[in-house]
């Protein structure tokens, strides 16, 4: 399944319908006033949260969405029918965007979140509104209102507890496969994973929390370079981060490789830099103990604690887990970027 995170899409809500021009014909009833009803109120464009949704994939096909139109009054004071309301299932951290002032107009933060991008148009006056003593049988009505019409940008945000960043093939993949149900593509070749993952980690009978796996950052992804910038954004609604740093297996030491991915956060958004954060080193199983050994030297010499694991043998998961968990629990709810 392809994975998008960013659509734009025209939105259209309904006309209001007419007011009537209608009078009372009643055999027994000389001189019968107005009595035209008020027209329906144009249709809304209302977005809904959903969280079964993982991508705005659908929404790719239809560039234009449009609701209901009211319908016209009627006589005896009868009301026209209200447009029928367009509903638009979105996933779950999703940003809303007009994009003609480019201002955020909200976001769908929770399952069966609702709310209106675009009000139906009022319904018009029948002719009753404009009885008086002057004026007894006024012909008079008004039209209903516009719909309105928007540009709107929907951008997804993965909401996740942790999320696991590095270098392509740092193992973060693995790692999510081997913690979670979740089943990304797996390979030994860098930017293997091409779209975010996400996996629900259970911790016992305590409880769970979700990862996400984003696909690989690189020097430069802050300017467009390699595929991570596309999914940086994907970071900002994660509790904590797992940096996941591969023992040996680049010509960058490790702890530069940490340096240059902790720099491409600071020129996407510096304030994730205050974002909890937890080293990890991979593939212990690769690497000798003396070389581990000088690994985590080096970055306890610039005061960074790290934890080495290997997903392929499960050395050092369970307790990285924990520490995750319990380090979940004494923290606030995640951040609300771009309000």
């Amino acid at each position: 399944m392809r994975f998008v995170d960013e659509v734009e899409i025209e939105v259209q809500s309904g006309r209001g319908g007419r007011g009537s021009a209608s009078f009372r014909r009643e055999k027994y009833v000389q001189h019968g006033g107005p009595d035209g009803g008020d027209g329906g109120r144009g249709g809304h464009v209302i977005l809904k949260a959903d969280a079964r949704l993982t991508s705005l994939l659908d929404l790719r096909s239809r560039a234009h969405w449009r609701a209901g139109d009211g319908t016209p009054g009627d006589f005896r004071q009868m009301t026209g029918a209200a447009g029928e309301d367009l509903v638009i299932p979105l996933p779950v951290g999703t940003v809303v965007r007009d994009v003609a002032e480019d201002v955020i107009l909200f976001e769908l933060l929770t399952d069966g979140e609702e709310r209106i991008v675009a009000e139906g148009g009022t319904g018009g006056l029948g002719n009753i509104h404009f009885k008086s003593s002057t004026n007894r049988a006024p012909r008079t009505t008004t039209p209903g209102g516009p719909g309105l019409a928007r540009r709107v940008l929907f951008e997804l945000k993965l909401v996740a507890d942790v999320g696991l960043l590095g270098y392509p093939n740092a193992g973060k993949s693995t790692l999510i496969s081997v913690i979670s149900a979740a089943r990304p593509k797996i390979a030994d070749y860098p930017f293997t994973t091409l779209v975010p993952n996400l996996g629900v980690v259970a911790i016992g009978d305590e409880g769970a929390f979700v990862v996400a796996d984003i696909p690989g950052i690189i020097e430069g992804a802050a300017e467009g370079k390699g595929l991570g910038h596309q999914f940086l954004r994907h970071v900002e609604r994660t509790r904590m981060l797992l940096h996941l740093v591969a023992l040996g297996e680049d010509e960058l030491p490790p702890l530069r490789r940490w340096e240059v991915l902790r720099d491409e956060l600071r020129r996407y958004n510096p304030e994730m830099l205050e974002r909890p954060e937890l080293v990890v080193l991979t593939k212990s199983d690769t690497a000798e103990p003396e070389a581990v050994a000088a690994v985590q030297a080096a970055f306890g010499a610039q005061g960074v604690p790290t934890m080495t694991i290997s997903a392929v043998t499960r050395q050092g998961v369970p307790a990285l887990l924990q520490a995750v968990w319990t380090r979940l629990r004494e923290l606030a709810p995640p951040p609300e970027p771009g309000l």
